[in-house]
């Protein structure tokens, strides 16, 4: 039984189709040709299952979600979802979706030309304003107050001025002003301040009759100088009560003190400096004066490139006002300056005199060290002949106690001949 059984699997073996290693030459093969095969599998399983639903094998809800797998391939050889299955979908950002249309909206706030408030924190697109201000892109973003390391600049349009002067964010026209504010941030008790402080400028009645986008832009020099004057004041007087107190006393903690406050008044000296400059670079434009006239420009009546007599004489009025501002900070500064210099000096005599101390208490020290020497000299255990002389003692001592003070008189006289030529 068992030879026959062998004798079976012999035969079994020889008639098995022997599997060979493939050579590399074997897998190089287009993709495309395995489509044929790939449809008549598909074709096959189709029928296999179809013959299953037919003979209550399988239930028809279970083949319906299968039927992508078994429908033959169409022309472009790609297979389609099966109909009650919908492609999955990837989720959006919420936070990014929020800061994008963050960044695509101001916050606005309107007066018109008699001071009311028209639109209160109004959010707006930014394309709606460029629209409707004849403005471009560009220029939004200089009063776009999300963007703090902006230089003070004011620019004239066609149609508008742009000021970004500190906190101030503006927008100016014939008959309208529009302060900006960030749209992630609420409004500041600054902006707050200063849309009350226009209101009240706005009302009141000039002596001279002035075009509104200058009684506007007007108000906003007055709120730039003002903010100005008030941070020039608590700081100016912080630090001169500094200076008060080193001069009586140079204290550590006050020194640190006069470090921060340098650092501030530097930074103030630089923002007054750039507000300076940007009105002074408006006034050397005759042409973007003359555009300032926007009421005689919407009128159909423009002003000539050199007649700009009376935006000239309000800008430079506010730029002499600036520039005393930048005068007393910088004679604060130079105040500051010549302060750390009296301290750095007196901090470097008493350096000094710490050094001369040194160099006394080391003369002495080499003085005592001469005696020292003697003394072991004659400690040695040595025998010598004046072990017995009664005087040998007295006259040792006093050979050393003359070397000590020989030594250490020599090396002050040698020092205080280096400082007289010193000072």
């Amino acid at each position: 039984m068992n030879v026959a059984l062998f004798r079976r699997s012999i035969a079994a073996s020889a008639c098995r189709p022997r599997l060979t290693r493939p050579s590399t030459r074997a897998l190089s093969f287009n993709m495309f040709d395995l489509l044929p095969d790939l449809e008549k599998l598909k074709t096959r399983r189709s029928r296999s299952l179809k013959d299953a639903v037919d003979k209550g094998m399988v239930d028809q809800g279970f083949v319906s979600g299968f039927e992508h797998l078994t429908r033959p391939l169409n022309s472009k050889g790609a297979t389609s979802p099966p109909p009650n299955q919908e492609p999955y979908k990837y989720p959006r950002s919420t936070a990014s979706d929020s800061s994008l249309m963050t960044d695509l909206r101001l916050r606005c706030t309107e007066l018109d030309k008699d001071g009311n408030v028209t639109v209160r924190a109004g959010e707006f697109q930014k394309s709606d304003l460029c629209a409707q201000h004849g403005l471009l892109p560009r220029d939004l973003r200089k009063i776009d107050s999300k963007f703090v390391n902006q230089m003070p600049a004011i620019l004239v349009r066609s149609q508008a001025i742009l000021v970004n002067l500190l906190h101030i964010r503006a927008l100016i026209e014939a008959d309208r002003i529009v302060l900006f504010d960030s749209i992630a941030a609420p409004a500041t008790h600054s902006q707050t301040i200063l849309v009350y402080e226009l209101q009240e400028r706005l009302r009141s009645v000039s002596p001279v009759a002035q075009p509104f986008e200058f009684r506007a832009l007007e108000a906003v020099l007055i709120s730039v100088v003002g903010s100005l004057q008030s941070d020039e004041e608590v700081l100016v007087s912080l630090v001169q009560n500094l200076l008060a107190f080193l001069e009586e006393s140079v204290d550590r903690s006050k020194l640190r003190e006069l470090l921060q406050y340098s650092k501030r008044l530097s930074r103030f000296e630089q923002k007054v400096l750039n507000i300076r400059d940007a009105i002074d670079e408006v006034l050397e434009q005759d042409d973007d004066l003359a555009a300032m006239y926007l009421t005689q420009k919407r009128n159909g009546n423009p002003r000539a490139a050199d007649d700009h007599e009376d935006v000239e004489l309000m800008l430079e009025t506010y730029l002499k006002q600036v520039e005393e501002i930048v005068n007393h900070v910088e004679n604060v500064s130079s105040h500051v300056r010549t302060t750390e210099d009296v301290v750095n000096i007196i901090l470097d005599s008493q350096r000094n005199s710490l050094l001369l101390l040194e160099i006394r208490l080391t003369i002495l020290t080499v003085g005592l060290s001469t005696g020292t020497f003697l003394s072991g000299l004659f400690g040695m255990n040595l025998v010598n002949s004046l072990e017995n002389h009664p005087d040998a003692f007295f006259v040792v001592s006093a050979i050393a106690f003359t070397a000590i003070f020989a030594l250490t008189i020599t090396g002050l006289r040698a020092m205080r001949n280096v400082l007289r030529k010193i000072n």
